[in-house]
């Protein structure tokens, strides 16, 4: 059974930092795109980043400069590096495996996790 499991959310003042922990059982991910959605209160699924099987990542212009993703496959592991937070990060934040990419647009794959809250606090 596949799972992916967030971990690294909690509560920030603006301005700091965060490091988000996505860590995948059941089988590996190394071939295969992944990502990171968002969801705001009363808002839609947001992309955030992602990052293709050879390594390449793309941005949501919201956190472009200030968000780092990135993996270690010996680990299984898909990390969201958050720096410069803001009160509009605020969000339940959700790790995916096995999407695809159409050009630079990630499209998500089947497999998510069960979320990880960051609270920015201005």
């Amino acid at each position: 059974q596949v799972q992916l499991v967030e971990s690294g959310g909690g509560l920030v003042q603006a301005g700091g930092s965060l490091r988000l922990s996505c860590a995948a059982s059941g089988r590996t991910f190394s071939r295969s795109a992944m990502g990171w959605f968002r969801q705001a209160p009363g808002k839609d699924y947001e992309f955030v980043a992602g990052l293709d099987w050879m390594g390449m990542s793309h941005y949501a212009n919201s956190v472009k400069d200030r968000f780092t993703i990135s993996r270690d496959n010996a680990k299984n592991t898909m990390y969201l590096q958050m720096n410069s937070l803001n009160a509009e990060d605020t969000a339940a934040y959700y790790c995916n495996a096995d999407g695809t990419y159409d050009s630079d647009t990630y499209f998500p794959g089947r497999y998510w996790g069960q979320g990880t809250q960051v609270t920015v606090s201005s």
